[in-house]
C-alpha cells in the first residue's frame, strides 16, 4: 500500500507542476509611464485698493457700490465725491494654468469704535494665466448707516489664488 501512496504523490506533484507551467504560459504584462507636471510657484500682488471715495452721509441708510471695473454708484440720500477704484491683483505663475480665486464675501471698515460693512464682488472665480500672468479685481457695496459718524474708515481682506 505504500507503493500505491508513493505513486499517487508523484502523480500529484507532476500534475501540480504542469498546472504551474500552464498558468505561466498564460501570463501577461503591461507597462505604465510615470509622469509629473511641475508648476511655477504662484505670486499674488495687490496693485490697487478698494476705495469707495469720499461719502457725505444722509439721514437714511444707503449704499455705495464700486464695480469690479471701478465705476461707482452712489445710493439715495448720499453724496459721493472723488475717485473710486476696485481692488486690483496681478497673478504670476505657469502660463496656460488655471488659477482659482477665493476670498471673503464681506469686509468690515472701522474708524475708532464706528464701523460699516461692505459686501465684496470678485471679477472672476478663475483666471487662466497667460505669458505675462493674469489679473482680477474686487469691487464691493458699502452699507452706509443713517447719519454715519464721520471718520476715515478702513479694513483689510485677504484673497487667495490656487492652481486648479
Amino acid at each position: 500500500m505504500r507503493k500505491f501512496g508513493m505513486k499517487r504523490a508523484i502523480v500529484g506533484a507532476a500534475i501540480a507542476a504542469l498546472a504551474m507551467n500552464a498558468s505561466a504560459a498564460h501570463a501577461a504584462t503591461a507597462t505604465a509611464t510615470a509622469k509629473a507636471r511641475i508648476l511655477q510657484q504662484i505670486t499674488l500682488t495687490n496693485t490697487s485698493d478698494l476705495d469707495f471715495g469720499t461719502i457725505v452721509s444722509g439721514t437714511a441708510a444707503s449704499t455705495v457700490a464700486v464695480s469690479t471695473a471701478g465705476a461707482a454708484s452712489c445710493g439715495t440720500g448720499l453724496t459721493c465725491i472723488g475717485t473710486t477704484t476696485a481692488a486690483g491683483f496681478n497673478i504670476a505663475g505657469t502660463s496656460g494654468a488655471l488659477v482659482g480665486i477665493s476670498g471673503p464675501s464681506t469686509v468690515s471698515l472701522t474708524s475708532g469704535s464706528n464701523s460699516m460693512t461692505a459686501g465684496l464682488t470678485y471679477s472672476a472665480p478663475t483666471v487662466t494665466l497667460g505669458a505675462s500672468g493674469g489679473t482680477f479685481s474686487v469691487g464691493g457695496t458699502l452699507n452706509v448707516g443713517a447719519n454715519q459718524a464721520a471718520g476715515n474708515y478702513s479694513g483689510t481682506f485677504t484673497v487667495t489664488a490656487n492652481y486648479q
